[in-house]
């Protein structure tokens, strides 16, 4: 029982090995000359004058997320792939759910501007083509008749 592990151990002891003989390596043979310009943080090869003003946006963050969470989901296919037809229908009908799951969620982070590059704007900025509107709505007054409403151009917000 205990050497059907034995490979796991083996592997685990040899990567921390690895790692650990790494660190130590660059450590001991690393050049020990330190300069100003090695000492001077480095952003982007610019010498930063003083500290930024606004923090760092988080979209980019949240871009890398959204990419590893439909990584991960996706990496889930190639095992379904491999035992598809010991699955039948049902394997069939449950990894359709998954992609539909996939695929709402796809749909709402591009809905949210989650994957959206450039920089903020207001949602009514988006909207590409005639807005329409319903007459009556609370807060606002009906046209008279005759009166062309949600043409998308022109109007003020």
């Amino acid at each position: 029982m205990t050497s059907d592990y034995l490979p796991i151990v083996v592997m685990f002891v040899l990567a921390t090995l690895f790692a650990a003989l790494s660190f130590a390596a660059s450590i001991l043979l690393a050049p020990k000359r330190p300069t100003s310009a090695k000492l001077a943080p480095y952003e982007c090869g610019i010498v930063p004058e003083h500290e930024p003003a606004e923090r760092f946006p988080v979209k980019f963050y949240l871009v890398a997320m959204v990419f590893i969470v439909f990584d991960i989901e996706l990496v889930f296919l190639y095992p379904w792939a491999v035992v598809f037809r010991r699955l039948e229908i049902f394997g069939l009908i449950e990894m359709g759910l998954f992609l539909v799951t996939v695929i709402i969620a796809y749909g709402y982070v591009l809905s949210a501007g989650a994957l959206d590059w450039g920089p903020a704007r207001r949602v009514s900025d988006r909207v590409v083509g005639p807005v329409l509107r319903a007459s009556g709505m609370p807060g606002q007054a009906r046209p008279p008749a005759g009166v062309e409403v949600g043409t998308g151009a022109g109007e003020a917000a």
